[in-house]
């Protein structure tokens, strides 16, 4: 079973890279927004993780750790897509009025 988790986990990440190689920049900030929900998610998940009481150090180690890191990504990617959205603002005119 261990064998076969790790090979989706392996085939995963070759998968996701093939396919964000392929998107191009115009799509980065919808697809920005959408990754952010889905570690939303993530954050919610580690939070049940962390606090289950179930005895396991384990367990409540990699629920944190998996909460700083999808707390990091969401955090990221919010500010990369504001910093991408703010390429489309028009920029005031510098001119006198007349």
């Amino acid at each position: 079973m261990g064998t076969l988790l790790f090979f989706v986990f392996v085939l995963s990440i070759f998968l996701g890279l093939e396919l964000i190689s392929k998107v191009p920049s115009q799509l980065h900030s919808p697809l920005m927004s959408g990754s952010n929900a889905i570690s939303g998610i993530t954050i919610v998940a580690a939070l049940v993780s962390t606090g289950l009481d179930d005895g396991s150090r384990l367990t409540t180690l990699l629920g944190f750790l998996a909460l700083v890191l999808a707390t990091v990504n969401v955090v990221g990617g919010y500010l990369v897509t504001d910093r991408m959205l703010a390429m489309f603002k028009k920029k005031d005119s510098k001119e006198a009025p007349r």
